[in-house]
């Protein structure tokens, strides 16, 4: 083909070094070239396809023997229409299509590569965006008039086919918004028709003349244009596809490649076309449902006996559990209904009685998911949606018309129920087989990713039984413990406990479900019955598995009335307490049991208070107890202590905390000769510290006390701060703040020791309400930090920092007057101290080159502190040393341009805070003009640059806020800057025009309304980044 007029004439040896550079760069031989020449390669291609003159390419290399080259040049006129259509002539856009249809014309019929043929179908679809969108419209009927064309030309069906396809994904994915939206989405369903009858003329032939290959254009049309499509042109093709699903012929197997790609399209059907959720029963639901009671079962049977048809049974479970999702409220509604199918002998009782039994028969499958099979997963989602259904729905009464108190109607629910109930019986049945682990032997064969597999593959059944607890309750428990007593004697004569262990695993997995009160039921299983019979040495896997669901019943505990005593009968919490204690020596289930033993202790604080003894027995036995756990342990004890009176908690917090003490002390004593093994061990203590701090703390969230304070609460505080003022308490946290002080000094470094600070230094401080015999004052705790950050600032110091200000200013009592007093005058001289160092330790480094940008963390952490400080003293900033706030403002506004989001949300949180609060404070007087006299134009500078393109768009949001507080505050002041910065010369370079400027601030001054400001702001931001009418930009301000 020659070269047209209005495309760029290249000489032919520019032509043929272009196409030596693609050859070069992707030919076979080009393997053997070093990756940076093949990047250089890469690199001066692209170089040539962004010039203009890389239209005139288009030709000659689609005319070219090589398919690297020929593929080059349709990427090419792809790229130049997608990316470069705005420096291309609008005079030449018509010859440009007429070029390209006949490009692609040519291609399909001289055979061209599959793979170009779609590059070119893909630069049609983007010319079209470009041409026919708009009025008058450039291009109107343009897939129709291209299918015709392409036709007339001589191309077969599949390719048409294929074209539609990619022009259904094309525009799919387009970024249309308004008109230029509706009128393509118009252009579509104009098309509708043609795409029906394409498809129809494709599918409809004979069964036995019809195959893989043939049909496969045509489904993957129809599934591009699933969204698309009108109900009406979808229904009469489902029968036709519910055809393909049967053999050629009864005489033989049904085709696998014919079989999947009928039920991938059915599966569209039911997922994104007009006929999803629920809809188009009569043509849907009840044809499939007909068509599987006649081949479901015969399929699932048939599998199990040939590998060919495996890939059949993969689809049909695909298929039903599809089918599930979309028509799970018409099975709930009709599960016993007596009303025929239309066109059947068969009710819709049967079939839908019937699908369920498929259904369970895939959940069920022999043998073990992940290794044997891969389907029964997939059925796990459609029973919550049945069970949700059947509370939502009211089922399909025959007698219309009827008193609804009348007996048939009580008679027709009672048998719902009992259809309903039996299904969910054979499901917890059918579950509880398949998450049983396999025997040592069979297990040891598998790969380690085939075990992570099926553990999954347990926890998500856990899920589904929850659904089936709400419809069997107390029955299905009752299974459960009659399936674990019959089971106990031969596990135990065989050793065999893979069956009882399943049956555990399956109990722990709905107690979120169960609600909390007494059950006898849950008492058997925590009583000699079954927790009495078993293993309490070897059978890791059934131990772990019960310590799990002990601590997951830990608060079912606490229903149990009967007090207890050291002396009288192990009470059932009791007996659970025992087996968890049992197995903390052994390596391999001291973590579980760990944690069950803290969960039981802290649920059950008051109940385990008598048993302290036996609690100070098992502290005296740690030895055998891995280091790693003893905090847990420890922790759990400190639950105990919690529920003692004060002063009898004395005692057996120094039994605990001082040999915990003592240990971190002798580290840091060695951390010069050993440091490795001094650090280990500092980190251990301190999260064993961490651990007993967190058990002291009672459990009742003192912000959710809302009664005044009573008698007995006022008695209970005086004796706590009794207790505290025993001078054996003081010692103890003099020597606690004693080793957190020396740890800083010396590790303050490094950063496993700093968490592990972090968190203690956290479990230690508390409001007043919750305060403990460990709890430590803010104040000192701060000055500590502050000798971190200057021996090495990180985040984790900042946000504890942002903390400790917090404890320094402790919200006021519920029933206090509402008017909150002012801070108290210890804090203040606290924080006047602490935040000149905190400035200057963080200002010292993120004003080095770089820093900012290098330090994201540090950045966030920083600001969040000084949000906290200006939320609760915001006096302290006017009166920090000379130059202290210019250099903190300075830093603040040069963060705004900040390209990572979270960083510059928390300076946008901390200067909006910090306006709002310094305009509001009476304390302040006439020096809250400072901060916008000499602040405020560089502030805002900061913002409209951020809005213009400077900031990421995610932060727009928060931009926006801080701009809305300025001009709220400040409005005089905000028309004049904005004013003089958005026309400044150096405003930075944007897409806004003098009008979208004049605009935006005549908005946001003349608007009372933070709505009306956040509009104005959002719509400026969209039309400066240039993304003003897409839906891209659209989707940014709606997310």
């Amino acid at each position: 083909m020659a070269q047209p007029s209005f495309l760029p004439a290249l000489s032919q040896s520019d032509v043929v070094q272009a196409a030596q550079l693609i050859q070069q760069a992707y030919s076979p031989a080009s393997v053997q070239v070093s990756s940076d020449t093949q990047r250089r390669l890469q690199q001066e291609l692209f170089d040539i396809q962004k010039r203009y003159e890389a239209w005139g390419l288009v030709i000659p290399f689609l005319n070219h023997e090589d398919f690297n080259v020929q593929f080059f040049g349709a990427h090419t006129i792809q790229v130049k229409i997608a990316r470069d259509w705005e420096s291309f002539p609008p005079d030449n856009a018509p010859f440009l299509r007429d070029l390209l249809l006949e490009l692609t014309s040519h291609a399909v019929l001289s055979g061209k590569n599959k793979v170009i043929l779609r590059k070119l179908f893909v630069a049609i679809a983007s010319l079209a965006l470009k041409l026919a969108t708009g009025a008058p419209s450039g291009w109107p009927d343009w897939i129709v008039s291209t299918v015709e064309f392409l036709s007339s030309r001589g191309a077969s069906t599949g390719s048409l086919l294929e074209f539609l396809a990619i022009v259904a994904e094309e525009v799919e994915s387009a970024d249309l918004v308004g008109p230029r939206k509706v009128q393509m989405k118009q252009t579509l369903l104009d098309a509708s028709p043609l795409v029906i009858r394409a498809v129809t003329g494709t599918i409809s032939r004979p069964r036995s003349q019809i195959i893989a290959r043939e049909i496969e254009p045509a489904l993957k049309c129809l599934q591009a244009w699933m969204s698309i499509l009108r109900a009406n042109d979808i229904t009469p093709v489902i029968p036709l596809l519910i055809l393909l699903l049967n053999p050629p012929t009864p005489d033989v197997e049904l085709d696998s490649d014919v079989f999947t790609l009928a039920s991938d399209t059915l599966q569209e059907i039911m997922s994104r076309s007009p006929l999803a959720a629920g809809a188009g029963t009569a043509t849907l639901t009840e044809p499939l449902l007909l068509w599987l009671d006649v081949w479901g079962t015969r399929i699932l049977q048939s599998s199990t006996s040939s590998e060919e048809l495996d890939g059949v049974s993969h689809s049909l479970c695909k298929l039903i559990t599809t089918l599930g999702d979309h028509s799970n409220t018409y099975f709930a509604s009709n599960i016993t209904s007596h009303k025929l199918v239309p066109g059947s002998q068969q009710t819709r009782s049967h079939l839908i009685q019937g699908f369920l039994r498929l259904l369970l028969s895939y959940t069920g499958l022999p043998g073990y998911y992940g290794v044997d099979e891969e389907e029964s997963e997939m059925t796990l989602g459609f029973w919550y949606l049945l069970q949700e259904s059947l509370w939502s729905v009211d089922f399909d009464e025959d007698g219309e018309g009827e008193d609804v108190s009348s007996s048939p109607l009580v008679v027709e629910e009672q048998n719902r129920m009992a259809v309903v109930h039996a299904v969910y019986a054979e499901l917890v049945k059918v579950l509880r087989r398949k998450v049983a682990w396999p025997p040592p032997n069979v297990l040891a064969s598998w790969t380690k990713d085939q075990a992570e597999k099926f553990q999954v593959y347990r926890r998500d059944v856990g899920d589904t039984l929850i659904n089936a607890y709400y419809i069997l309750r107390n029955d299905m428990l009752a299974y459960y413990l009659n399936d674990i007593q019959e089971r106990l004697p031969h596990s135990a004569a065989r050793n065999e406990w893979e069956e009882v262990e399943a049956t555990l695993h399956c109990i722990m997995s709905i107690q979120e479900a169960l609600p909390l009160e007494d059950n006898p039921l849950v008492s058997q299983l925590f009583g000699s019955e079954v927790l009495g019979h078993l293993p309490r040495a070897g059978q890791d896997r059934v131990r772990r598995t019960m310590l799990g669901l002990i601590g997951t019943y830990a608060s079912w505990f606490t229903t149990q009335n009967k007090a207890t005593s050291p002396t009288s009968t192990p009470s059932l919490l009791m007996n659970a307490i025992s087996y968890v204690v049992a197995a903390l020596p052994e390596p391999s289930l001291c973590l579980p049991a760990a944690n069950s033993l803290r969960d039981l202790c802290d649920a059950n604080r008051v109940a385990l208070a008598p048993h302290i003894g036996a609690f100070g027995e098992l502290h005296a036995g740690l030895t055998g107890i891995p280091d790693t756990e003893k905090s847990k342990v420890l922790q759990s004890i400190a639950s105990v202590i919690q529920a003692l009176p004060p002063e009898e908690e004395i005692p057996p917090i120094l039994a605990i905390v001082n040999p915990v003490v003592e240990k971190l002390g002798q580290a840091l004593g060695s951390s010069s000769q050993l440091p490795d093994e001094a650090r280990s061990v500092m980190i251990l203590q301190l999260q064993t510290l961490t651990g007993i701090s967190k058990g002291l703390t009672r459990t009742t969230d003192s912000l959710l006390v809302l009664e005044e304070s009573s008698p007995a609460d006022e008695a209970e505080a005086e004796s706590l701060q009794r207790a505290r003022n025993d001078y054996r308490m003081e010692k103890l946290r003099e020597d606690i703040f004693n080793a957190i002080r020396s740890t800083i000094e010396v590790w303050s470094g490094d950063a496993s020791v700093s968490d592990a600070l972090s968190d203690l230094i956290r479990s230690v401080t508390s409001l007043p309400s919750d305060t403990t015999l460990l709890s430590l004052p803010a104040g000192p705790l701060l000055g500590l930090i502050c000798i971190a950050c200057k021996r090495h600032l990180t985040a984790v110091w900042l946000s504890l920092a942002k903390s400790l200000v917090i404890q320094l200013d402790p919200p006021p009592s519920v029933v206090a007057p509402t008017i909150k007093p002012s801070p108290n005058v210890e804090a203040i001289a606290i924080l006047s101290d602490a935040l000149p160092v905190v400035l200057q330790t963080s200002l010292s480094m993120l004003s080095q080159h770089g820093a900012l940008e290098s330090n994201p963390d540090i950045v966030q952490a920083f600001f969040g502190c000084l949000d906290s400080v200006a939320k609760h003293f915001i006096t302290i900033f006017y009166n920090l040393p000379p130059g202290a706030l210019d250099a903190l403002m300075q830093c603040a506004v040069r963060s705004l341009s900040m390209q990572e989001r979270y960083s510059l949300v928390a300076t946008c949180t901390f200067l909006e805070t910090l306006v709002r609060r310094t305009a509001s404070s009476d304390e302040l007087g006439d020096t809250s003009t400072v901060l916008v006299h000499q602040y405020g134009r560089p502030i805002l500078r900061a913002v409209l640059c951020g809005f213009a393109g400077v900031a990421p768009r995610s932060a727009t949001a928060n931009l926006i806020e801080l701009l809305s507080t300025i001009a709220s505050k400040y409005p005089a002041e905000t028309r004049e800057w904005m004013n003089e910065i958005l026309f400044a010369d150096d405003f930075v370079e944007s897409r806004a025009t003098p009008e979208a400027k004049r605009a935006f601030v005549k908005a946001v001054i003349g608007s009372r309304s933070p709505k009306k400001t956040r509009e104005a702001a959002q719509q400026f931001a969209l039309i400066a980044r240039g993304l003003e009418g897409t839906s891209f930009g659209y989707a940014s301000v709606t997310m």
